[in-house]
């Protein structure tokens, strides 16, 4: 199956875009630093996903899975900064933090599946 399949996948694109949307708005000043660094953060959790999706070998695969789970800790702990620097509203990042939470429990079905089946190599 086709990583683009996933619904994990599909909801860490979602959060990407909305992401984008809302550092859009941040200071000119962050530019390129805290809103940098939130866009990478969030562009992470799909690559990784697909990355590891296209690998060979489960070991493999659990790696970059576990990169994107970290990426959304990251992520997480960027969007609490910057609403306490107030370069968002708390109702957007209320929304983002469960959106974030939703990939995190997709995600970690996910790793589950493949550490706990045995028929994957």
């Amino acid at each position: 199956n086709s990583y683009k399949n996933l619904k994990v996948w599909e909801r860490s694109v979602e959060i990407v875009l909305i992401v984008y949307a809302v550092v859009k708005k941040f200071p000119k000043e962050e530019m390129y630093a805290l809103s940098d660094q939130i866009r990478r953060a969030a562009i992470s959790v799909p690559s990784n996903i697909a990355e590891g999706m296209g690998r060979q070998f489960k070991k493999e695969t659990l790696q970059f899975l576990h990169i994107a789970r970290g990426s959304l800790y990251e992520l997480e702990t960027q969007l609490f900064i910057a609403n306490d620097l107030n370069f968002m509203k708390a109702e957007q990042l209320e929304s983002l933090l469960l959106q974030l939470e939703d990939s995190r429990r997709l995600l970690s079905g996910l790793i589950n599946y493949f550490e706990n089946n045995s028929n994957l190599k």
